[in-house]
């Protein structure tokens, strides 16, 4: 809401307060100030001159030489380039030495031979936008009325030297989209009064109702619709105060018809409509519900489809108007005009915003509606603008109007007490304070032993309840003024729960191994979202989906993961790694929501690192992958109760894919994916792990305990062991590390052999064993007896031999 500080200083005295100190005292009352506009600032030197004398320039068709009258002794040359100044206009006139918008100084000068003193100005060289521009002067000088004075201020007579206060409103605070709802607010602030506009009905002897009758088949679109006739109207331009208000406020001035309805919706908030009495074509207005499909052409020559919800105003039988949108072409007030038939109603909210909605079309008028008008100022706002049209459109106003009235609208009656308000406020305001605030609210209010009875006015539309009573009181008495306290009692230091710390370990050491979080949808296609499921369930079809392409809830995180790997290959980025924490969602039942799992999955393809200086590559491979899985379970604690077993899985390579063991539960998988698949995705090799986190997160990890370093000396032993294709180094090691007893501290694999000179079906896993006790030094005899158990065992459980 744009608010002009000259025009608001004729509703709430504003003496001694500047434009910035209101907009402060209004934003510290809780409506935001966001600017406060002076659009004169740089701008000087401007005035009204008087074109005396006006010739084509000798030298230049498209110049004309104007002989122009400032006040001054003598009058003075300007050339001009407007098409249409002409002889005896009253012009804005920057003298010699003025300065205009952008820092433009006017100097003397000639032009083609010509001396020219000044410069003849349009309003968009005096900062006005060319949207808000008459159309008469849109594309030249502005003319003045002739009754203005020369030599004059020609900023003050534009309202250029105006201060303009934007008003940050919040949708409940609909009372402020009018001129009075900002001076009862400014008011209350100040503890003044608002003067109010005075009006004087008309008393023709003609009535409204000998011309009009009204119907509203749709009462509950529309309860209360009110009709003035106005005739023998003239239709010219609207007074230059009333155009300069309107382009103050953002609106285009059109005539003095429109611009009054226009400055009306500004000063009520109530929008009015003008049409042509003669172009309705019957003497009643019928308010109904458009039929479905019926068209309109509305003021902007568009023709429009209307829907059944959509409310219009028709002559009976066509219609005329978009209730409370915008007005029908086919009775539009033009030049020809001569008798007005007024409309002032009151329109449900919600009807006029799918209207709005539907076609595109957000004007002030709709704005207002939307948010809700006050039904009290209707009539008001009818009888001041035919008022405005008696006087400046030379009309005359027919007695009486013409209404349809359903509207019953109760003012709002809350009740509160005094310690209410203080208990929430955490104050001690005396209720003579809160009375004096309600009385500058302009609130019917009585007190009855600390109990305030408030009615509500109509234009205050957002309080309903108590609390809102409260804010009201909080804002008035100052929100500087709350007393201000430390919470009391027991405090604790804020810090993460065990699950986030953990998931932050998780991230950190992911990414310091050199993979970067990627975040995809949690919605996939229903082949998709079958894919790398952990556990198997029915996929979750959405009741809405924008797509089948994002139709189901996903069951993994790899396919999407897959798809980033895909899409970065295709941009010729090779190598990639990337991971994810996120959620899967697996079905219950058909009437329950799916229980969400959080998961945590990885993809890497390409060189896991190159050094090209040294000529060192490294591609990534199954124990690449293998290896940043065991690095984030050694961080998190759990990598003693980890085991890996060979598995079969949909979509994974058949010798290259493990299930991953957390003491017995199977909590993920970690391989590559098939090939065929990497064929169908344009993959490279590549190769994913997937867990369930919940398992882990909730694992319960001993405190991490720090051993000194060992001063007697270790013995290291390795074997080879040849043993069948299927057994699996995993298991020959859990059977050393039991065998080995409290002696053998490590055990590592270092070598894995076969092919030539091994016999078929067997291969040879190499162990290093290291042994020591931390506290003395061991003998051969301890060592051998204790290495000699370890071979025994891995004979008698996997028929191991040692390879020669």
């Amino acid at each position: 809401m744009l608010v002009s500080y000259k025009w608001l200083n004729e509703y709430v005295d504003l003496n001694g307060l500047s434009a910035e100190e209101l907009a402060e005292k209004i934003t510290r009352s809780g409506i935001e100030v966001e600017s406060v506009e002076h659009k004169a600032a740089s701008i000087k030197g401007v005035v009204v001159g008087h074109v005396l004398e006006c010739e084509k320039h000798p030298n230049a068709d498209k110049l004309n030489k104007c002989l122009v009258d400032l006040g001054d002794e003598a009058p003075v040359q300007i050339i001009c380039g407007a098409k249409n100044v002409a002889k005896g206009q009253k012009v804005a006139v920057a003298t010699v030495g003025a300065v205009l918008p952008g820092n433009f100084k006017i100097k003397k000068s000639k032009l083609r031979g010509e001396e020219s003193n000044g410069m003849i100005c349009s309003l968009q060289e005096l900062g006005i936008e060319g949207k808000l521009i008459p159309k008469d002067f849109a594309e030249g000088i502005f003319v003045f009325p002739n009754d203005v004075e020369v030599g004059s201020d020609a900023l003050a007579l534009l309202n250029l030297d105006d201060k303009i206060l934007e008003l940050g409103l919040t949708p409940n605070r609909s009372d402020c989209l009018s001129m009075l709802g900002v001076a009862y607010e400014v008011a209350a602030i100040l503890g003044t009064e608002v003067k109010l506009p005075a009006i004087e009905k008309a008393t023709d002897s003609e009535a409204a109702s000998d011309y009009i009758s009204i119907k509203v088949d749709a009462p509950e679109e529309n309860p209360l619709y009110v009709a003035k006739i106005i005739k023998n109207v003239k239709i010219g331009p609207s007074p230059l105060w009333v155009q300069t208000r309107l382009m103050s406020a953002g609106i285009r001035p059109h005539n003095n018809v429109v611009d009054i309805t226009n400055y009306i919706l500004l000063e009520y908030g109530q929008p009015l409509h003008a049409f042509d009495y003669n172009k309705l074509g019957s003497k009643e207005i019928v308010v109904r519900l458009a039929h479905e499909g019926e068209k309109i052409t509305t003021l902007d020559d568009t023709e429009r489809t209307l829907k059944a919800s959509h409310l219009v105003i028709t002559n009976g039988k066509d219609p005329i108007a978009m209730a409370g949108v915008m007005g029908g072409a086919n009775s539009e007030v033009s030049d020809s005009t001569t008798t007005v038939l007024l409309e002032s109603a009151y329109f449900n909210g919600q009807t006029v915003r799918n209207a709005s909605k539907d076609h595109g079309l957000r004007s002030e008028a709709s704005a207002r509606f939307e948010k809700g008008v006050d039904p009290n100022r209707i009539h008001d706002a009818a009888e001041r603008a035919a008022e405005l049209m008696e006087k400046y459109a030379s009309g005359d106003v027919l007695s009486g109007v013409v209404e349809v009235n359903t509207l019953r609208v109760e003012p709002a009656v809350i009740e509160i007490t005094l310690s209410k308000i203080n208990q929430t406020l955490g104050t001690t305001i005396t209720s003579n304070e809160v009375l004096e605030i309600f009385n500058r609210l302009q609130f019917d209010v009585k007190l009855d032993d600390e109990i305030f009875t408030i009615t509500i006015p109509t234009r205050r539309g957002d309080i309903t309840i108590q609390e809102d009573l409260i804010e009201e009181v909080a804002r008035l008495y100052g929100y500087d003024n709350l007393p201000t306290t430390l919470p009391s009692g027991e405090t604790t230091p804020g810090g993460l729960t065990e699950n986030q710390r953990k998931r932050r370990a998780a991230k950190r050491f992911l990414e310091g191994a050199g993979l970067n979080q990627a975040i995809t949808y949690s919605l996939t296609s229903e082949e998709k979202s079958k894919n790398y499921a952990i556990e198997k369930r029915d996929p979750i079809r959405l009741a809405m989906p924008m797509s089948e392409e994002r139709s189901h809830l996903r069951l993994s995180i790899l396919p999407g993961l897959l798809d980033v790997v895909s899409y970065n290959l295709a941009r010729k980025n090779d190598s990639v790694s990337i991971y994810e924490i996120g959620s899967v969602f697996l079905k219950t039942t058909d009437h329950e929501q799916p229980d969400e799992y959080e998961h945590l999955a990885g993809a890497i393809t390409g060189l896991w690192h190159s050094q090209l200086w040294q000529g060192e590559k490294k591609a990534v491979d199954f124990y690449v992958a293998k290896g940043v899985v065991e690095g984030l379970f050694e961080k998190l604690g759990v990598s003693q109760h980890i085991s890996y077993q060979t598995a079969q899985i949909d979509g994974m390579h058949p010798g290259r894919t493990a299930e991953i063991v957390l003491d017995n539960e199977v909590i993920g998988f970690i391989g590559q994916i098939h090939p065929q698949v990497q064929k169908e995705l344009d993959l490279k090799e590549t190769y994913v792990f997937e867990l369930m986190m919940k398992p882990v997160f909730s694992f319960d990890v001993r405190p991490l305990q720090y051993m000194s370093i060992p001063r007697f000396p270790s013995i290291t032993r390795d074997i080879a062991l040849v043993v069948d294709s299927t057994v699996n180094a995993g298991t020959l090691k859990d059977i050393i590390e039991t065998a080995g007893g409290s002696l053998l501290k490590e055990v590592s694999i270092f070598d894995l052999y076969e092919g030539e000179h091994m016999e078929q079906g067997k291969k040879s896993i190499a162990f290093s064993l290291k042994y020591f006790d931390p506290d003395r030094t061991l003998t051969d005899d301890e060592v051998v007896k204790a290495h000699e158990k370890v071979l025994k065992a891995v004979k008698e459980q996997t028929g191991a031999e040692l390879r020669g």
